[in-house]
């Protein structure tokens, strides 16, 4: 067998496979065993038959025709797998030549990893992370926050205030039409807290129960659901229920109650927590400016396009569930947007180059400093990652579904590039973040 290579433009190249009718002998055997066995011929048991009878009752261009995903199949992985070629699709496969007691010819023209070529990024620098300063408002205003979850509600007899807790009906009409989820009954609703569209709240001051008051408000022109942005709405309210909300004192009460010993426990706590969380932010935007100088400094061939679509294609999933864990329906924030699903998949495609970039990168850096996941880490991450599920009440009735799961090759294969990245990540910390 003879195979020739041409290299395309993107990351792509041209195999081309010629077998002589000596390689094709094995392949059409077998075809012919498996032909007679799925449809026996008279007088022969199944699968015995000799080649040449085989040839004679079926003709030779049928048992070709059998064999070929055989020959294709075959010959082309055992030529990616000896040559060392990383193919990221499947391959296209164009017949060449096939044709009784002649020289079957194919060519597969597929996508290869895209070769890079790393700077010498040992030499390259980022400043250290920012300390992080808690100010003391910050602290002041998670506690009150704090304090409103834990306010006591009292029923007043009296007119709405600012701060009262209300339960209300109301319906929205749009141009004579009621709206599509403008309508709810028993509607709990903190006056003053901007849940609903500016000016709504305000309306509600000064009703008290039983009270009915029909108002118009506009839509802001930036409103998710493009149907209503900016229109006129005609708002039907019925107050229920008025109350009041009565805030807990700041003490050590309050601090026991959220399982500190005191006041300045509670203070301390909050202080750290915004401490870590905001540390954290800032590590990942220095994690990003490190992975942005690579990407600048590093040289790239071209990127295959099924990469990149492939990449746009996940960023899209991921955005959808976003979306849906907000609450929200993808066809309402896309009319938000003014964008359909290609438009947005268009807008996307120089994010998925990066991310695209950056996987190279890292898996470049990887086999350079020869970093990766040993079995123990590996299990170790899986076994991590099923306490985390096991703790999730959500997660009950799934789990002997997720234990099977991370224990598959593929599972396998994506906690061994979580471990590898982050092993990766870390020495490039260690590298470039010089003061």
């Amino acid at each position: 067998m003879q195979v020739s290579k041409q290299t395309l433009p993107k990351s792509q190249i041209e195999l081309t496979f010629e077998l002589t009718i000596e390689d094709l002998k094995p392949f059409l055997e077998q075809a012919a065993e498996e032909m007679t066995t799925q449809k026996p011929l008279e007088g022969f048991r199944p699968g015995k038959v000799p080649f040449e009878i085989v040839k004679q009752r079926l003709g030779e261009m049928a048992i070709l025709q059998a064999a070929t995903n055989a020959i294709i199949g075959e010959t082309f992985y055992d030529e990616l797998e000896k040559s060392g070629i990383e193919t990221v699709d499947q391959p296209k496969i164009d017949i060449v030549k096939m044709a009784p007691n002649n020289p079957f010819v194919y060519k597969a023209t597929v996508s290869v990893l895209p070769q890079i070529e790393l700077c010498d990024y040992k030499k390259l620098s980022v400043k250290p992370v920012e300390k992080v300063v808690v100010k003391k408002e910050e602290v002041e205003k998670i506690i009150s926050d704090l304090q409103k979850m834990r306010a006591e509600e009292k029923p007043v007899d009296r007119e709405v205030q600012k701060g009262d807790k209300l339960e209300l009906n109301f319906e929205t009409i749009v141009e004579g039409i009621a709206i599509p989820g403008g309508k709810a009954e028993k509607y709990s609703l903190l006056v003053g807290e901007g849940h609903m569209i500016p000016g709504f709240e305000d309306n509600l001051i000064g009703l008290k129960k039983d009270e009915e008051k029909t108002f118009e408000l506009a839509f802001p022109k930036d409103y998710h659901n493009a149907g209503t942005a900016g229109k006129l709405a005609k708002f039907t309210v019925k107050i229920l229920s008025v109350a009041e909300r009565v805030l807990p004192e700041v003490n050590d009460d309050f601090a026991k109650s959220l399982g500190l010993k005191k006041k300045e426990d509670l203070e301390k706590q909050i202080e750290q927590n915004v401490e870590h969380e905001r540390s954290h932010e800032l590590a990942s935007k220095k994690d990003l400016e490190i992975i942005n100088l690579l990407i600048e400094k590093n040289k790239y061939n071209e990127l295959p396009d099924s990469l990149i679509n492939d990449e746009t294609h996940k960023m899209i999933e991921e955005l959808k569930d976003n979306v849906k864990q907000q609450g929200l329906i993808f066809d309402d924030y896309l009319n938000h947007l003014k964008k359909k699903e290609d438009e947005l998949r268009l807008d996307l495609t120089p994010d998925a180059i990066k991310r695209v970039k950056t996987a190279l990168a890292i898996r470049q850096i990887a086999i350079t400093e020869n970093l990766s996941a040993s079995h123990d880490e590996i299990h170790a991450e899986i076994d991590k990652t099923l306490a985390a599920y096991k703790l999730n009440p959500m997660y009950a009735e799934e789990m002997k579904h997720l234990e099977e799961n991370v224990h598959s090759e593929a599972a396998h294969r994506y906690f061994a590039n979580l471990v590898t990245n982050r092993k990766v990540m870390d020495h490039l910390r260690k590298t470039l973040i010089k003061e």
